[in-house]
């Protein structure tokens, strides 16, 4: 079902009435009403909003759509805004995102959800938190609403940010297991900041466009709007930090499997150069041919010390070289 408020003189009046009754409201200038639907529980809720509300019919096929990029789009009764919450699965420790379409008026605010994943609840709690600030209309409203997915945004980069460090801490294991969680973290978490960027990066011409908007951002919510709009430029700066940080991971990554090869072809070419002492001295002694010592105990133990003393040589110049 939908939700509702009538706020009056900046105090709650009403709460949770039906939609038919918002238009006796709307023309009140004292009063700020809130209406809250969901798309996933009310197929007909936008068309009756459409017609209470006089909204434009571009910015209603919007709602109805998901996947939409977060935007600010102005029309000559309203704006229209899309955002995206974020957050941090506790359970996969992916990102989970809840699509959200905003409609404001200069004394309602209509907030049109896309899933049950968004937490209005929490929005609410923001809003009588600050009693005082009610009188000031929608622009309040909907700054409760961008503050809490702007703090959504920074959670999550915080978050991602403590996993990137403790992936750092376990690039250099040489154990199989670990290299292979390395490398699948590490393509998780450029996905998830890939995914955070298109949500977070526009969230700054949002929040810019609305703060030029004089009618719905006033002299005394500026500093609101300039303090989400702080915390939206703070997240895109470490989004875009952490980005370049995966990608050294995944570049250190590399370029530690490609030591770690080298080491092995070293330590490979350095025992077939071992081996090949005896190989070389016991083909020369095996000819049909007679040769120094042929068929006497001297031959033998000749070939002998030239395989111990050879290979003993190779193995003491490869150790130093660190190749062994």
């Amino acid at each position: 079902m939908a939700r509702t408020r009538l706020y009056r003189n900046g105090v709650l009046e009403r709460e949770n009435f039906p939609i038919a009754d918002i238009s006796e409201c709307v023309n009140d200038p004292g009063a700020v009403v809130w209406l809250d639907i969901c798309t996933m529980d009310d197929d007909a809720g936008l068309d009756d909003v459409e017609e209470e509300f006089g909204l434009h019919a571009l910015a209603v096929e919007d709602a109805s759509h998901e996947r939409q990029r977060p935007k600010l789009d102005h029309y000559s009764t309203h704006l229209f805004l899309s955002a995206y919450a974020i957050a941090i699965d506790p359970e996969t420790s992916n990102l989970d995102s809840s699509e959200l379409a905003i409609f404001v008026m200069r004394n309602a605010l209509i907030t049109v959800r896309k899933d049950r994943k968004f937490d209005m609840d929490e929005v609410v709690k923001r809003w009588d938190a600050a009693p005082g600030l009610i009188k000031e209309g929608a622009g309040f409203l909907l700054y409760g609403v961008l503050d809490y997915i702007v703090d959504g945004h920074f959670k999550a980069v915080q978050d991602l940010d403590e996993r990137i460090e403790s992936l750092q801490d376990d690039l250099f294991d040489d154990s199989r297991d670990r290299v292979r969680e390395v490398q699948r973290k590490s393509f998780d978490l450029r996905r998830d900041l890939i995914l955070l960027r298109r949500f977070v990066l526009p969230m700054r011409e949002v929040v810019n466009g609305l703060m030029r908007d004089t009618k719905i951002v006033n002299e005394t919510l500026m500093p609101y709007y300039q303090d989400v709009y702080d915390h939206v430029l703070r997240a895109t700066e470490w989004t875009e930090s952490l980005r370049d940080l995966v990608s050294t991971v995944l570049e250190t990554n590399l370029t530690i499997q490609g030591n770690r090869m080298n080491l092995i072809m070293k330590q490979v070419t350095s025992w077939a150069a071992i081996i090949a002492v005896p190989t070389a001295v016991t083909g020369f002694y095996g000819q049909n041919l007679p040769y120094p010592g042929f068929q006497r105990d001297s031959g033998l133990i000749t070939s002998s010390l030239i395989i111990v003393l050879g290979s003993s040589l190779l193995y003491w110049i490869f150790r130093r070289k660190d190749w062994l």
